[in-house]
């Protein structure tokens, strides 16, 4: 005999079942997916995003991959910890390229791993070449638009994601790549106004955030994109990024037609992350107040934690010395402070001498989480 609790709970789970708009709410439930860009496929549908300096490195990435999402390295300013960084900075971060690549394989287990590198960096073609020769599965390149990708890769297997953050530019970048090189995105992603570090939008459009009904333009960004697939005969997974922490998040954009999502700051307070300890519990202090935009020193707009360095830099140009030949834009003498100084200060956890990026919900952190914990959430 069932006992009362017993029957209860089916009665309960009957009535679920049945009622029509339950019924009606589990046909709207999302399926999640494995995402597949060409011939690699991750288990989990989340691309960890590239966090420079120094924040998403083998650690961090080697975890990610390990558990079945996609790690990604930043390469800006990846040789920050090399002994000749302040004499011969580039040098330093080409040779970093391949020793973390090569760190974050023995971490992986198999899994995919991808570099972040940004279009304004200065010797972006080498930066790529020592990508590629390390091995890595794919680029993911914004900060401009990476017009020439193809041709530095030539003929390598490395699959290449430009970043987007408009239709006109996805439209750009798909009709120069078919007409010059003959080849397609292997996948794009879309980085939203809600997105930590550098953004892609006017400092107009970031304080009226709403106003940009940024979900219509997602959905005509993967409208041309699958257009363009389909016309050419192949798949180009679209990534959502900027926003997302959690599985909600990513429900929400695979509803729109989004095939995976790119997250970033949530990965920031895991004990896998390769920042200070310090870095990590600003986020965990920090409040939704505190996450403002600022006007970074390369010429963009950026989110960050306002802290007394930021506050300080609103008052006139903090001094610096050497030039750390980081992005191609920056002014050297002229330039309000030191990008490199600061995110290295970031990094190493000198977190009030630092430019502290993060995306909109870095306020939402409250504890240190492991990578596996967190990716569980986000499984088919």
């Amino acid at each position: 005999m069932q006992s009362d609790n017993s029957k209860v709970a089916s009665q309960l789970n009957y009535a679920r079942i049945c009622d029509p708009r339950n019924r009606e709410r589990e046909k709207r439930m999302v399926e999640v997916k494995p995402l597949k860009i060409g011939d690699l496929t991750a288990r989990v549908p989340v691309i960890q995003g590239g966090m420079g300096v120094g924040v998403s490195l083998s650690s961090l990435a080697g975890a990610v991959a390990a558990e079945g999402g996609i790690g990604v390295l930043s390469t800006a300013q990846i040789g920050y910890r090399e002994s000749d960084f302040d004499t011969d900075p580039i040098g330093a971060n080409l040779r970093a390229i391949g020793t973390e690549i090569g760190k974050a394989r023995e971490l992986a287990k198999g899994g995919i791993l991808g570099v972040n590198i940004m279009v304004a960096t200065r010797r972006y073609e080498d930066y790529v070449k020592a990508a590629v020769a390390a091995g890595i599965d794919l680029i993911i390149s914004g900060a401009g638009l990476p017009m020439d990708l193809p041709k530095i890769v030539g003929e390598a297997k490395t699959k290449l994601l430009p970043i987007v953050s408009s239709v006109k530019s996805a439209q750009v970048i798909m009709r120069y790549w078919w007409k010059k090189y003959n080849r397609l995105p292997d996948a794009i992603v879309i980085e939203g106004p809600l997105a930590g570090g550098h953004l892609g939008f006017h400092k107009e459009q970031l304080d009226d955030i709403e106003g940009l009904h940024y979900d219509e333009e997602v959905r005509a960004i993967i409208a041309l994109v699958n257009e363009t697939a389909v016309e050419h005969g192949v798949k180009i997974p679209v990534i959502m990024a900027g926003g997302v922490y959690e599985r909600a998040d990513m429900e929400h954009y695979l509803e729109l037609g989004a095939s995976g999502v790119q997250m970033a700051t949530r990965f920031v307070t895991t004990y896998e992350c390769d920042a200070d300890d310090a870095y990590k519990q600003a986020y965990i202090n920090a409040k939704k107040d505190d996450i403002v935009i600022v006007q970074s020193p390369v010429g963009m707009p950026g989110r960050a934690i306002l802290n007394p360095f930021m506050k300080k830099a609103k008052e006139g140009q903090i001094p610096h010395e050497k030039c750390h030949l980081c992005i191609s834009t920056c002014k050297g003498a002229d330039t309000p402070y030191c990008i490199t100084d600061a995110l290295i200060n970031a990094v190493t956890g000198k977190v009030d001498d630092a430019l502290l990026f993060c995306g909109a919900n870095a306020y939402r952190a409250t504890k240190l989480e492991h990578v596996r914990d967190i990716l569980d959430d986000f499984k088919p």
